[in-house]
């Protein structure tokens, strides 16, 4: 990784054409009454109003984004998060959000120990369980963990530091303003100094009270910027460390569904229940709304119930539907472009693209953990949406919502899938019907044909050219519908999602607005419109965000129209590029990438380079790739494999605004990358009769080591902003549309279907009937 920084005299944003002098600033919040000492922020009006990035005709999402409304919904309730010193010299924080691999817990414990002048390993911090007076404030989404929660959680550490230094003053009978922390200890001139620790209970508030602080400016950080070891880095390493799937709670035994053959099947009867219930190690087996459940001594025996069982299955909502004529019926529903095709004295440069259904199977499979009993129920899950979670359970088992506890756990990647709480609404009703506590656990299979997706879509693009300027440039993205009935994590939003007629309140209230504060286009092309249309009820194919939303396909789609502009216009993709950006810090990673990556070097005919920016996420994001698509590289055989083109090489430069962690974001950036290479060449779901052919990822061709660029760069760009941005989502869209872009330029032919294998069906379809696939017996004759 590369990495520049501003010399520690200057504010983040003192990189050239950013520079600014910020200064200490000073925020209010609570000293809380506790045993030891606890504090909070306040931070309610103090978010600053978002400014449009360009002055004329900005559009929406530069002017207010997602981002903005996730944050200012957040900061009513951020007094109620709370830093706590312990006796034993460590601090804590119960973090409210969900943590599946992106480091959120490694960013708290950083910026805890950056205000509180304590050493890193003596950071703990755990996932909070459900709390429903936090409202909005508990919701996992839109890569905005670390813009909403960084200025409450260092607010908390520097209310405890000024109160350790309060305290300790009394002590030493020394002046506040003469003493100085380090390491977790408190000093004072003559060389006295007290733990913190020793701190801990007499620096306690016997009442909550509103107090003020000031934060450490950028020229004193010691560890924000600096790159971290993520604090669970060793536990995961090991295998230690502890998941959803790895829960042992007493009396909790496995259950596994046996799930109906097509898309959200029905149960008519179950005919062998009998029979199966006298299988080694079953205990019970109960009809639920998705299936039949079974539980069992171990998984192993739950799967062979499962495949056992002999169930008449209803149809589903979909079960005549396939690609064909999904996308018939969105091709229908495309809302009419505005501009004529070809208006006087003016070139018209358009595309159609298809973008198929994708997998949102995290690789830790749904796991929950419920117990449920006539006064109560208590729930272990890794959820997104744990305050929705504790509202749906309650409302579905007729409980007091007080009753229902919710423990948020561990998850082993989500990407927008625990948003829904699926898994968890299963095992309550499991648990309920059988009398005891349940593990459910779904089978990848299970992930594959019943899970959640991205919805199969299309973007319609046509722009006019004259006299070398882009006029005007429209965009009509046309979708299946999104589900975005988990709302902002609570019920008030989720009920406004389901609003009848044909699920208005889902489209209107949140597929169009999410829409709206996402999607931009990042050059100066004229007048834009971007307009979406949706197809189908948002619960008739079990669809959901995924990573990014929409913004992978709708950039893509631009990024490839850009490109052939150029084309037709006689100009290099890259300068003509680095004329359009409307931002200066696209600007800035577009020519950061250009230069790292040598763009233009000769290369090789069936290779070639491709180059995309984004901006979302108070950031900016070049991306370079390059492609072989040589016949003895697109043709190369691996065994039961997707193969086709490569990607040999990767270059992302990108801009956060502040970096908390450099390390941690590298990581995410090439995470992202990884999914921009799927979703751009191998990795698609196929829909046949109401089945979705893929059984597990033995099938669903994500990046495999044999597509990943053995040459990855990622260049984290020195702070521009004194405010973190997002970095969870925002590595993919770049990365797809560059290698879109990149194969365009190798093979001569613009894409216009993704994944670009999409049609070569490379396995035999495992059989819904039995459910399960049996486990493979010769492993070691895949060995390499």
């Amino acid at each position: 990784m590369e990495q520049r920084r501003s010399s520690r005299s200057e504010e983040p944003g003192a990189a050239e054409g950013h520079r600014r002098d910020v200064g200490r600033r000073r925020f209010l919040g609570y000293l809380i009454a506790a045993p030891t000492l606890a504090a909070a922020a306040k931070l309610v009006g103090d978010s600053p109003a978002a400014q449009a990035a360009i002055p004329s005709a900005p559009e929406l999402s530069e002017v207010y984004d997602l981002n903005d409304l996730l944050t200012q919904a957040a900061l009513p309730t951020s007094n109620l998060i709370a830093v706590q010193l312990h006796a034993d010299g460590t601090a804590s924080f119960d973090m409210p959000r969900a943590e599946s691999g992106q480091g959120i817990t490694t960013m708290a414990a950083m910026l805890i120990a950056e205000e509180l002048d304590l050493p890193l390993d003596k950071i703990r911090v755990t996932l909070a369980d459900a709390r429903p007076e936090l409202l909005f404030n508990q919701f996992t989404a839109g890569s905005n963990t670390t813009i909403s929660m960084h200025t409450p959680i260092r607010t908390a550490a520097a209310i405890a530091r000024g109160r350790l230094l309060e305290a300790a003053a009394i002590q030493l009978g020394a002046a506040v303003n003469t003493l100085t922390t380090k390491l977790g200890v408190v000093q004072a001139p003559g060389g006295a100094s007290l733990s913190y620790g020793s701190l801990a209970e007499v620096a306690a508030s016997s009442e909550t009270r509103e107090v003020s602080t000031e934060l450490k400016p950028a020229s004193e950080f010691r560890i924000i910027g600096t790159p971290q070891n993520r604090i669970d880095a060793l536990e995961a390493v090991t295998g230690r460390k502890k998941y959803a799937m790895d829960l042992d709670v007493p009396g909790a035994l496995p259950t596994m569904v046996c799930r109906p053959p097509t898309i959200k099947g029905t149960v008519k009867s179950v005919n062998n229940a009998d029979q199966v219930r006298k299988m080694p190690g079953v205990t019970d087996v109960v009809a639920i709304a998705t299936g039949v459940a079974v539980r069992a001594t171990t998984f192993g025996q739950c799967i062979d119930a499962v495949n056992a069982l002999d169930v008449t299955w209803g149809p589903g909502p979909v079960d005549g539907e396939s690609d064909e004529t999904v996308l018939k019926k969105i091709k229908a529903a495309e809302i009419p472009l505005a501009v004529p095709e070809v208006p006087l004295l003016a070139q018209t440069v358009e595309g159609e693209f298809t973008f198929h259904f994708r997998n949102n199977a995290a690789l830790e499979p749904n796991t929950a953990v419920v117990d449920v009993r006539p006064d109560g129920a208590e729930v272990w899950a890794a959820l997104q949406s744990p305050i929705l979670c504790q509202e749906q359970v309650a409302k579905q088992l007729g409980l007091p919502l007080n009753t229902v506890r919710v423990h948020v756990q561990q998850a082993g990647g989500a990407f927008g899938r625990r948003m829904f709480n699926d898994v968890v609404l299963e095992a309550a009703e499991a648990s309920q019907k059988m009398g005891k506590p349940v593990k459910l656990m779904w089978h990848r299979t299970d992930e594959c044909r019943q899970g959640r997706m991205h919805p199969m879509c299309t973007s319609r693009i046509r722009a006019t050219v004259l006299g070398g300027e882009v006029l005007t440039f429209e965009q009509r993205h046309t979708s299946v519908a999104t589900d975005y009935t988990q709302g902002f994590g609570e019920a008030i939003t989720q009920m406004a999602a389901e609003l009848p007629p044909l699920g208005l309140g889902n489209f209107a209230g949140f597929s169009v607005p999410v829409f709206q504060l996402t999607v931009n286009v990042p050059y100066q092309v004229g007048a834009v419109t971007q307009l979406l249309n949706e197809i189908y009820e948002y619960d008739t194919f079990p669809t959901g965000s995924v990573r990014n939303l929409v913004n992978p396909d709708v950039r893509t789609a631009q990024e490839l129209i850009i490109d052939r502009i150029a084309e037709k216009l006689g100009k290099d993709p890259y300068e003509f590029r680095r004329g359009l950006v409307d931002d200066d810090r696209v600007r800035a990673v577009l020519d950061k990438v250009a230069e790292v990556g040598d763009w233009g070097r000769q290369m090789e005919r069936g290779t070639a380079q491709g180059i995309a920016v984004h901006k979302e996420y108070k950031g900016a994001i070049a991306t370079l790739i390059e492609i072989d698509c040589r016949p003895e590289t697109v043709n190369r055989k691996i065994r039961n494999a997707v193969t086709g083109p490569r990607v040999t090489r990767a270059v992302t430069a990108v801009d956060t605004g502040l970096a908390i962690n450099p390390r941690g974001l590298e990581a995410q950036m090439q995470g992202g990358l990884m999914d921009g290479i799927a979703q751009a060449l191998t990795s698609s779901l196929h829909l046949r009769e109401g089945v979705l052919l893929e059984g597990s990822w033995d099938d669903y061709f994500y990046t495999r080591q044999w597509n990943t660029p053995p040459d990855v760069r990622v260049i984290v760009m020195p702070p521009t902003t004194g405010e973190p941005g997002g970095a969870g989502e925002f590595g993919v869209p770049a990365s797809m549309a560059a290698v879109a872009c990149a194969y365009a330029r190798a093979t001569g032919t613009m894409p216009t279907s993704f994944p670009i294998n999409h049609d070569t069906l490379s396995f035999p379809p495992k059989p819904t009937v039995p459910p399960l696939p049996q486990s493979p017996t010769n492993g070691l004759d895949f060995a390499y």
